[in-house]
């Protein structure tokens, strides 16, 4: 938190300034970083809020004795303050300002302070809960994303009083308890002088106005029990665990307010023919032995559906590993890079049952040094071995 500036230094006055020379004082600053001169800057608000805070204690009496006794530390700190103990907003800002001009601002009123994006007091916009749906996906929909529709039973807006809460057309009324400011303010004698609480109004919940005439429909408060088919597009590269959101497509807010969104929990189904590593997918191919002695081509599956055909070179050995750059999942944004592999791990299969030619055949290669290895197939095989456990 920024430190506070002392009073006089914000409003440029001595200590010994008449009531006068601080109001002339606080109009010139007023007037240089009134919002609607400083659109959209955030230093100009904070300097225009500085000013009214110190122009807030300086001018009374009471509040300036105390803190030209005490500093910040004194009873005044209950008085005044803009976000500080004494509640003080920005309509208390603005009808101070518009005291001290006469009503009026010169800038053609006080309402585009709202849209610079601070602005007065806002009455409280009621937001919608949010809905969670799971949805399961086959590895080929996240590999290229697809778009799924769901029925959801959610609050929508009253079709009767399209949202107001008020029946017949009437409209809703300034709350008796607040006036319409939306907040209840309490003073209290403490020791260490008056102190103020503000808080929601309890009549109208903070909203400033209360209806009378409800809508017999939803019973004032806007929205209903309703369904609405959703379409929700699912990006490609998700995974198991994550959430996707979708905002404005869950609860309606009461009163016209913001919907909430609709978070979907993405559940991977199991694939028969693919195992998914982050990026990569892994197939294993099972060659029949004399293809891995003498080579060959073999045709296997991708994750789009088509099949591409590889080689395989002569004396291929078990575990080892193919890589087909670009055939696997692609990164979802801000989650890896590029597009991943169609990793191919290739295994060998061996027949349990021979005919009596079979066995016959491949008793005549078991002398054969061709078929026992050499020292460095072993090595290469053993490493291989480790790593798979690594």
């Amino acid at each position: 938190m920024a430190q506070k500036r002392d009073y006089y230094e914000v409003l440029e006055v001595s200590r010994s300034a008449s009531d006068e020379e601080i109001k002339k004082a606080y109009r010139k600053i007023a007037i240089k970083y009134h919002p609607d001169r400083n659109p959209g800057d955030a230093k100009a608000e904070e300097k225009f809020k500085e000013a009214a805070e110190a122009y807030d204690v300086l001018h009374d009496p009471e509040k300036r004795r105390s803190y030209d006794q005490f500093g910040f530390d004194g009873p005044q700190g209950g008085f005044g303050g803009f976000g500080g103990g004494g509640g003080m907003n920005m309509d208390d800002i603005f009808s101070m300002f518009g005291d001290i001009f006469g009503g009026h601002s010169g800038f053609g009123g006080f309402g585009g302070f709202s849209s610079s994006g601070g602005g007065r007091s806002q009455r409280p916009q009621y937001r919608g809960a949010d809905l969670r749906l799971t949805v399961k996906l086959t590895l080929q929909e996240v590999a290229t994303g697809v778009t799924k529709k769901f029925k959801v039973r959610k609050d929508v807006t009253c079709d009767h009083c399209h949202g107001t809460g008020a029946e017949g057309g009437s409209r809703a009324e300034t709350c008796p308890t607040c006036q319409g400011s939306g907040v209840t303010v309490k003073t209290v004698r403490t020791m260490l002088g008056m102190m103020q609480t503000q808080m929601a109004c309890p009549t109208c919940h903070g909203e400033g106005t209360v209806i009378k005439n409800k809508c017999p429909h939803c019973g004032g408060e806007g929205v209903t029990k309703g369904e609405e088919v959703v379409e929700i597009q699912i990006p490609a590269g998700v995974a198991e665990g994550m959430v996707v959101n979708v905002p404005n497509k869950g609860n309606a807010g009461k009163h016209n307010g913001v919907p909430g969104d609709i978070q979907v929990l993405i559940k991977e189904e199991p694939n028969d023919t693919f195992v998914r590593d982050g990026q990569d997918i892994i197939y294993n191919l099972l060659l029949d032995f004399p293809t891995a002695v003498l080579g060959g081509e073999k045709s296997i599956p991708t994750i789009d559906g088509k099949s591409v055909t590889i080689n395989i070179e002569p004396g291929t050995q078990p575990g080892k590993t193919l890589r087909l750059r670009h055939k696997g999942i692609p990164a979802i944004q801000g989650y890896g890079s590029g597009i991943g592999d169609l990793v191919v791990h290739i295994s060998v299969y061996v027949p349990k049952e021979l005919t009596k030619d079979e066995r016959k055949a491949v008793e005549s290669f078991r002398q054969s040094d061709n078929f026992k290895g050499d020292s460095e197939t072993k090595k290469t095989i053993f490493e291989r071995f480790k790593n798979f456990f690594s």
